[in-house]
């Protein structure tokens, strides 16, 4: 039975959902990393959120492990490079906090705006200082956002109640997006000069950590108010208790920490700055949310192959997962059949996409044809890892599609290039929706593959049938069908012929050594 441990505090609705999917779901919170290591191995699927560290050792011991799932948006504590490189599916839900994240970052900016934490500590112990806490308004500030994706695009619309104008840094937002979001696009240096306050909103990578240092805060306004309810790391807090102490920077509002929990940090004796415990997600419709996103979508991909909000693979949706199941089958016999016959280095591979396979979710197909052609060779590839393998052999990966429909009304086809020479292979759907081998080498052939084929070349002349099947017949080998394909008469000839087994190593050399055979290869789908 399917299995899943959830590892971290969710929803019960989590459970609820796997149980109601037909998968077993375990709920073991609070594990050291050695108890996960030790228990992970009888697992399809792990579900975490901030708390468990999915590292490399925790992916090595996970022989069934085929998905893990992050309910929230941030992966830090995910190794995604080691999950890839082992075929696990990383998947996060970027949209079930969006909204609670953004409330929070207003909140945090309002109460710095107006000292709140420190008014409320000083009214608590019977002082009475309005003099002391004297506030800024937000109305009509500058609000600097580096990132505008899904949290930060409603951190946008709710300053922009608030009356604020709002500026934006980000490489990948359209000019077209920011018109609609109402926000102007700049760069970070004049988004530096011009913010009154500056809220981070990206996630933290190897270009984004440490951003926000002494340089960079150099170039902000004086005065300026920084807040961070997205990723710790991104700040360098040393630099940043230096320029609150110095009063170049007059507030800092942070829920996240490079090192959590949190219970040091040089910011936190400091009354111009608002802390608050990696809150941002902490809201019960947030939690419920993620948890039942999570579940949801890790349900989806271990029962039908569904692959929502995955980090590391083109997803595929509930609804494309039916279409594609067949293309599936077929671009991974294209795949395998190209990996069997493949003796010298790869350097290429093409696919094409003729007709209606053009408009589905090529990206994923893709994936799977390089599976294809390298599991022959390789141990645990799968369509998760099998770019990234194809990658760190310096295998080019080229795909094209043509919408209009040749002389079938949908086909794939595969080229690879080795050191020696290229080879393509074609197939198709008949409206059985059961995969076709249509052409090999430029040869047209019909062929439906079985477990069991021997692919054969040979020159186009009288007799090389009879003494094939004479051969086989001689070893006891039955065979269940026979394709054929020629060239040009007394060209290149091309056989296809399905077996009821394996073919034995010996017969397979008597058929190697009749006159006229040019190539035999035993190949199995």
């Amino acid at each position: 039975m399917t299995k899943v441990l959830i590892a971290d505090k969710l929803s019960a609705m989590a459970a609820e959902i796997f149980r109601a999917n037909g998968i077993e779901a375990d709920v073991a919170t609070g594990l050291t990393p050695k108890q996960l290591v030790k228990r992970i191995a009888g697992y399809d699927g792990l579900a975490v959120r901030s708390a468990t560290k999915v590292t490399a050792d925790v992916l090595a011991a996970a022989s069934r492990l085929k998905v893990v799932g992050r309910a929230g948006i941030g992966v830090d504590n995910i190794d995604v490079a080691a999950a890839t490189a082992r075929g696990v599916v990383v998947m996060n839900t970027p949209f079930g906090n969006a909204i609670t994240t953004a409330e929070h970052t207003i909140a945090m900016m309002l109460a710095l705006a107006r000292q709140l934490p420190a008014a409320d500590r000083s009214t608590r112990a019977g002082k009475w200082q309005k003099s002391r806490f004297m506030g800024v308004e937000v109305a009509a500030k500058v609000l600097g956002l580096i990132g505008c994706g899904n949290v930060g695009s409603i951190v946008a619309n709710r300053a922009q109640g608030l009356k604020m104008r709002v500026i934006a840094y980000d490489p990948f937002l359209a000019p077209e997006r920011a018109a609609e979001l109402g926000v102007e696009k700049v760069g970070l240096d004049e988004l530096y000069a011009r913010a009154d306050i500056i809220s981070l909103h990206t996630p933290l990578t190897e270009q984004t950590r440490d951003m926000i240092d002494a340089r960079a805060i150099a170039r902000m306004k004086p005065g300026v108010r920084i807040i961070n309810c997205a990723r710790g790391g991104l700040v360098v807090e040393t630099d940043l208790a230096a320029a609150l102490e110095s009063g170049h920077v007059a507030g800092a509002a942070l829920d996240v920490f490079a090192i959590e929990p949190a219970t040091e940090n040089p910011l936190f004796g400091m009354d111009q700055v608002v802390v608050t415990p990696h809150l941002g997600a902490a809201t019960s419709e947030a939690q419920e949310n993620v948890a039942r996103q999570i579940a949801e979508q890790m349900s989806d991909f271990l029962t039908t192959g569904a692959v929502t909000n995955a980090l590391n693979m083109p997803s595929v949706t509930a609804e494309e997962a039916p279409k594609l199941r067949p293309y599936m089958k077929l671009a991974r016999q294209l795949g395998r059949f190209a990996g069997q016959l493949t003796r010298t280095g790869l350097k290429a591979v093409t696919v094409e996409y003729e007709g209606h396979v053009a408009t589905l979710n090529t990206q994923a197909l893709t994936a799977i044809v390089i599976e294809g052609l390298l599991s022959p060779v390789m141990d645990s590839v799968n369509m998760v890892n099998a770019p990234l393998v194809a990658r760190q052999r310096n295998i080019g990966v080229s795909e094209i599609t043509h919408a209009r429909p040749g002389d079938y009304l949908t086909l794939i086809r595969l080229t690879v290039t080795t050191e020696k020479r290229s080879r393509s292979v074609a197939g198709t759907l008949f409206a059985d929706n059961r995969p076709r081998v249509v052409e090999i080498k430029g040869i047209n052939i019909e062929a439906e593959l079985g477990p069991h084929m021997l692919y054969i070349t040979n020159e186009d002349k009288p007799g090389i049938i009879g003494r094939l099947g004479m051969t086989l017949a001689d070893a006891g080998v039955n065979i269940a069908t026979f394709h054929l394909g020629r060239a040009a008469p007394g060209g290149d000839a091309i056989a296809l012929i399905e077996i009821d087994g394996a073919l034995p190593a010996d017969v397979l050399g008597q058929v190697r050594a009749i006159d006229g055979v040019f190539q035999a290869t035993a190949l199995e789908f």
